[in-house]
């Protein structure tokens, strides 16, 4: 039976601009209550933002929140938020060995109520995780704090003049910053009858980091001793740093929040499949396919409106699907102006955005960098990291200086001209969770070439000329010369080809990358965990 919203809602909802539908208006349907949700995140946009764990979380839980959920997000407050005000709330929590007073300051914004936890140990020079010398020492402290003041928060601050309250509640802990909640509520809570209704979802956005810590840190963590197994683990390989107790057991966060945890997702379906394998899992693949019937890939998508060339505010020209062909050369126009490079609108002009590291492959593309010059076609490069990876791109550009364009650094009115100019982007990264920047080219018309692994594999289609279906090019061959492949099938289509390189073009720019969809599927993982019983207590 539909059910429909109270006035208030309905005023709640216009206040915020936004409208419910009448399908946003169903609630849970595992209680028939709406549902609670809290994210907590190490980080969320535009506040604080190393990469696209902080894009999703500004943008997800607003479209949670048009479907008429109650929605928080917790994060550290790193700096002077002049948005977010002092809620005057204090408490204190008890961490290696010293008792600690938190302050929550809050904004709402879109029907979400942002809420950051304030302490001195997040106001510090650099990123949220460390500096120019390294990570934080102090890193499984200050996210076990963020744990810990999270189950707090919906207990007792007043939002809206009422508390959240733990009925109906499902938290979603993001990545291993976030993941002992899942160990924390059981543990600590359920026991005296506080979280029996609630329940915990953990959100897998890159399982390589998974806050990994000596084992005689256990004991600073105030959980209960018997819970030590959740914890325990081998040390993985990835991770060791050379010290002997290294090569033994660990303190691993992820791993218990994947133990804990009711119900487990990742940020695509192919990286679903990927965290259980042995190539993909770094040693938690067994752990996360004993857990496989909990286990739930869900696409990301993307603010469309703030990556929308028809009104993107840091592009020389304003386009759509009607007249892409004209204003992606226009922007591609001024940008080779901009950076001094020929202006030649017939030479492919090919772009990267992103860390250069590692996973990112941008080594791959350093490695074909002689067959993008002498096939004359222009690179432009936006992006910060491997202080190798930064002096090669360097050294590029001296040595071609009519071909390579490097800003090492980040800059967003740069990603957002890159992303409109470019004809082609490359994402060769090693392995992907979802990946948004292919998701940002293809709403401009900007065509991704790809290392089909993770979400890449889910959301770049390689083009059928037959069918005129398709994204984008993809290659298997983790190389060079399977990078090249793929990146040589694109320029080619480009210059001999153009209809169907337009054909790619138009394709990507019609495709739907709303959370919307995103946002039905996360409802459904809640109402299961909701409607399951607790799968530790």
């Amino acid at each position: 039976m539909q059910q429909s919203s109270s006035p208030m809602e309905d005023a709640t909802a216009a206040k915020h601009g936004y409208k419910l539908d009448a399908q946003d208006r169903t609630p849970s349907e595992g209680t028939g209550k709406q549902r609670k949700l809290v994210f907590v995140a190490s980080e969320v946009s535009p506040w604080s933002k190393t990469g696209g764990l902080a894009d999703v979380m500004g943008s997800l839980p607003g479209g949670l929140a048009q479907r008429g959920n109650r929605v928080m997000v917790i994060a550290p407050r790193y700096g002077i938020y002049p948005d977010a005000f002092d809620t005057g709330h204090r408490f204190k929590i008890w961490l290696f060995g010293g008792e600690h007073e938190v302050g929550v300051f809050h904004c709402r914004k879109n029907g979400v109520d942002w809420v950051f936890v304030d302490h001195p140990s997040y106001l510090r020079a650099g990123n949220p995780y460390g500096d120019e010398n390294g990570d934080f020492g102090d890193n499984q402290f200050r996210y076990a704090l963020l744990c810990n003041a999270a189950v707090e928060i919906p207990l007792q601050v007043k939002f809206q003049d009422t508390v959240y309250g733990d009925d109906n509640l499902v938290f979603i802990c993001n990545d291993w910053h976030a993941a002992l909640v899942p160990v924390i509520i059981p543990s600590k809570y359920r026991p005296h009858g506080v979280y029996t209704n609630a329940r915990s979802v953990l959100a897998l956005h890159n399982l390589r980091h998974q806050g990994v810590y000596p084992p005689f840190t256990y004991n600073m963590l105030n959980l209960p001793s018997d819970w030590y197994g959740a914890l325990e683990f081998q040390y993985p390989p990835h991770m060791r740093q050379g010290a002997y107790e290294e090569e033994g057991r660990c303190v691993n966060t992820l791993k218990a929040g994947i133990s804990c945890a009711d119900r487990v997702v990742t940020v695509s379906p192919g990286y679903a499949w990927e965290v259980t394998t042995p190539e993909g899992g770094w040693m938690l693949d067994g752990l996360l396919a004993s857990r496989q019937y909990v286990l739930t890939g869900v696409l990301n998508g993307i603010d469309m409106d703030e990556w929308n060339p028809a009104k993107d505010p840091h592009i020389p020209y304003n386009y759509s699907n009607k007249n892409f062909i004209r204003g992606k050369n226009a922007c591609k126009a001024a940008l080779q102006k901009e950076l001094c490079l020929p202006e030649r609108p017939e030479v492919p002009l090919i772009g990267f955005v992103g860390r250069l590291d590692y996973q990112k492959g941008a080594d791959l593309i350093m490695g074909a960098l002689p067959w993008l010059v002498d096939n004359d076609c222009q690179l432009v490069m936006l992006g910060t990291g491997d202080k190798g990876l930064e002096n090669a791109l360097r050294v590029a550009e001296t040595n071609h200086k009519d071909k390579v364009r490097a800003w090492v650094g980040f800059n967003v009115p740069m990603s957002h001209k890159i992303t409109a100019a470019c004809d082609i982007l490359l994402m060769p990264s090693r392995f992907e969770p979802c990946g948004l920047n292919q998701l940002y080219a293809m709403r401009y018309g900007t065509v991704p070439v790809a290392h089909a692994t993770g979400g890449l594999r889910d959301t770049v289609i390689d083009y059928n000329p037959y069918e005129k279906t398709g994204t984008g090019w993809t290659f298997n061959d983790l190389s060079v010369d399977g990078l090249l492949h793929a990146l040589g099938t694109a320029a080619y289509t480009y210059r001999e080809h153009p209809m169907s390189f337009q054909e790619v073009q138009k394709n990507g720019m019609c495709r739907d990358s709303s959370w919307d969809q995103a946002a039905a599927e996360y409802e459904k993982v809640f109402d299961w965990a909701l409607t399951d019983g607790a799968y530790c207590s």
